[in-house]
């Protein structure tokens, strides 16, 4: 997975850009150390290049020791602010500088306690009285040595001037070189006291200016006889061309009166061997530089210790910061994975910035970055997956919340889980309000729980005999919905239901009201009876009035008295009876052939107007009072089959309240318009002060021949609940209660302001 280039941290060039300081700042104290090392190694063989480059090689060491302390006392106050801020990583990071800044700290005084022990005692052991008594005995036999030298010569020179004592001038050069080859001398000349040359032997007969001695030396040849002194040891260099040589000058004294009177001298040089030449100047030089080192033995010792300290600050220093840059480092990956793990704690799953390195830390971040990057996909993934579930599911719930059939879920109880609205308009209970509650113990609904839970226990119970995976089961309910919903409960609601399993333990109920269905089932059937009745039963009628009139009048005055009584009362009861049949088998007719209403538009204030003017005269009657609402829209309706409904519907108001026993004005009937704009709905009521409807009446008030009345065929409703169906009104018939006491009925007829294009109950 390509990590994105933005989360990388720090950049290459500030990595680089570090990585270069640490590397010239590493070899910058190197260099320091190694000419340290250099001048160290170097002090005891050429002292004045130590001391001639000391002081600025401790000044370069100071400023580089004040510079590091500068940086790491910069460094300690940000992790003492770190740790003040609490931080995270800052223990972290102050655990790994102080590991790394003992691991160089312990073995830095380590080495600098032996070093300083070392050379306090080796400075001590250079100057020891042993040492210092082997150089001036070394001192005394060469200086010795050399005497013994110098006087053998003084007494060879002395001996040779006094063979020249008596020699001429002129004559004098074959005596001096036997004189000078019984000396064992180099040279052997002979000087007049003025410094003139009289004559030489060996190699300075060949020198045109033979080396003079001066005249602080002739005078004291004069005065002592003989002196003698040593040539070349004072020389830096000892060569061919310069050796050191042992030269003596003697007084040539003669007895003899005349030109021999002139004081000569004899200069007898002898070259001493280069081994005690090179002995006595090692010896020399050594005794000089010891004497020199012992006057100097307490600032070389300083010199050496402050070398050491200088070296130790440095190495320590240089210890505790790359200490603190290196556990930095260390430290770095570790607290970047911490962030990271920590943001992803909190839920933020964003590109985490990872290193480039190439060790197994930086590696770490890297992965933990691809990690987290794959957390995101799979979140994303999630996420989306999750709102396609959303989705669908708020799909799903806006099919169940437009569904026309009831849906709900139930637990092994039977308790509510869920429901749609469907369950709440169907069963006229707020399903929502009782979620949590088993269905058993719903107010109305106490019946239909336990069947339904009955139900589902004979489902599981059979479920290996069992071949289908669900169970349907129609139900009657009758006076629900009256203490929840407010509104009048219907005479009968008829559900089919069906129950299936579901995940869980979950039980889903679907049930639907189909009492339109039956209903209209009922109504076509009941049709069908009339129409049959009205053929099957009509067609005997005539005859058998007419037969029986004819009867009557053919035994017309052929009976007796008694007898044409009797035949009178028989022939009137048949004929009212066959009357009675025919207005019988008219209404099942009429109710069979109702003609498919015509809507149009229709003022409902003024059709019951119009009504009530065919009541007014009739003083027998119960009184009739209207309640109209002025607002009434006008609806899509058949006047003449409306007029029909309010017909049969006062009629039966009117009857209810006279078998009550009331015919007064207290007691009206009363007629009720209301317009509900909410729903874009028009009610019509009509409310009598009988003595209402008995429960087995509500259930099926709407079915033919069901009827309170002696002498009513029980139509009367049929034929209004077959009106309003045509009218896609929804009609409700209920008992009017005051204080728990039923006062009379209601009938009541909703009409729709438009005229809907499917006439169905709403």
């Amino acid at each position: 997975m390509r990590l994105p280039s933005s989360a990388t941290v720090p950049s290459e060039k500030h990595s680089r850009a570090v990585r270069w300081l640490l590397v010239l700042g590493l070899v910058v104290m190197v260099a320091i150390g190694l000419i340290l090392l250099f001048l160290l190694t170097q002090a005891t063989t050429n002292r004045d290049l130590y001391e001639q480059n000391y002081a600025k090689l401790f000044a370069v060491n100071v400023v580089v020791a004040v510079l590091l302390l500068g940086v790491i006392s910069w460094i300690a106050v940000r992790l003492i602010r770190r740790l003040m801020k609490k931080k995270f990583g800052s223990r972290l990071l102050v655990k790994l500088a102080a590991i790394f800044a003992l691991a160089g700290f312990a073995p830095g005084v380590l080495i600098y306690v032996v070093s300083y022990q070392f050379v306090t005692r080796s400075i001590e052991s250079w100057f020891d009285v042993k040492v210092e008594g082997a150089l001036d005995a070394g001192l005394n036999l060469g200086r010795t040595t050399l005497e013994a030298l110098s006087a053998d010569l003084a007494g060879k020179a002395r001996a040779g001037a006094a063979r020249l004592a008596d020699t001429p001038d002129v004559s004098a050069a074959l005596p001096l070189e036997r004189a000078r080859d019984a000396m064992g001398a180099d040279d052997l000349i002979l000087w007049g006291s003025s410094g003139r040359l009289i004559a030489a032997s060996g190699q300075s007969r060949y020198q045109l200016n033979p080396e003079l001695p001066n005249a602080q030396q002739f005078r004291a040849a004069r005065t002592q006889g003989v002196i003698t002194w040593i040539e070349g040891l004072d020389d830096a260099v000892v060569s061919d061309q310069n050796p050191s040589r042992i030269k003596a000058l003697a007084l040539v004294t003669s007895n003899q009166l005349g030109s021999f009177n002139e004081p000569r001298y004899v200069l007898a040089v002898k070259t001493l061997p280069d081994t005690l030449v090179a002995n006595a100047m090692a010896v020399t030089q050594a005794n000089r530089e010891y004497q020199e080192r012992a006057l100097a033995r307490d600032g070389l010792r300083r010199m050496y210790i402050g070398t050491l300290t200088l070296s130790l600050f440095m190495a320590v220093f240089g210890a505790v910061l790359l200490a603190v840059l290196i556990g930095n480092q260390l430290a770095r990956p570790l607290l970047l994975l911490a962030d990271g793990v920590r943001e992803v704690a909190a839920g933020d799953l964003t590109p985490k910035a990872f290193l480039r390195g190439t060790d197994e830390l930086d590696g770490l971040t890297r992965s933990f970055s691809q990690m987290t990057q794959q957390l995101s996909d799979a979140r994303q993934a999630v996420q989306t997956s999750m709102a396609q579930v959303s989705a669908a599911h708020a799909n799903l719930q806006t099919i169940l919340d437009n569904l026309t059939a009831g849906v709900m879920v139930l637990d092994a109880k039977g308790v509510i889980s869920a429901s749609n609205p469907g369950a709440t308009r169907i069963l006229r209970v707020p399903m929502a309000a009782h979620q949590g509650q088993p269905l058993a113990e719903v107010e109305g609904l106490q019946s239909f729980g336990q069947q339904v839970q009955e139900q589902f226990d004979n489902f599981f119970s059979t479920h290996s005999e069992r071949t289908l995976d669900h169970w349907q089961q129609s139900f009657e309910l009758g006076g629900i919905g009256r203490a929840q919903s407010g509104r009048p409960p219907n005479d009968v609601i008829t559900l089919v239901t069906r129950g299936a399993a579901l995940p869980g333990e979950q039980r889903l109920l679907v049930f639907d009201d189909i009492s339109e269905i039956v209903s209209a089932q009922r109504a076509q059937a009941w049709g069908e009876v009339a129409r049959r009745l009205a053929h099957e039963i009509k067609n005997p009628l005539t005859p058998i009035q007419l037969s029986a009139e004819r009867l009557e009048m053919k035994l017309t005055g052929k009976l007796g008295a008694t007898e044409q009584a009797m035949l009178t009362k028989s022939v009137k009861t048949i004929v009212d009876q066959v009357d009675a049949m025919k207005r019988l088998v008219n209404e099942f007719r009429d109710y069979a052939r109702l003609p498919a209403a015509e809507l149009k538009p229709v003022k409902l204030n003024d059709l019951v107007a119009d009504v009530l003017h065919l009541y007014a005269n009739d003083l027998e009657q119960v009184p009739v009072m209207t309640e109209l609402d002025p607002d009434c829209p006008v609806i899509m309706g058949d006047a003449q089959q409306l007029r029909q409904v309010l017909h049969n519907l006062l009629q039966n108001a009117q009857d209810a309240t006279l078998s009550a026993g009331h015919a007064d004005a207290d007691h009206a009937v009363l007629i009720k318009t209301q317009c509900q704009a909410s729903t874009r709905r028009v009610r019509l009521a009509v409310l009598d002060c009988g003595t209402g409807f008995p429960d087995h009446i509500l259930k099926r008030a709407f079915e033919p021949y069901v009827t309170t009345k002696d002498k009513g065929t029980g139509l009367g409703l049929a034929v209004v609940k077959k009106i309003a169906d045509e009218h896609a009104s929804r009609v409700t018939i209920s008992n009017r209660l005051e204080n728990d006491t039923i006062v009379g009925a209601q009938v009541s007829l909703s009409f729709a302001v438009e005229q809907t294009p499917n006439p169905q109950v709403i």
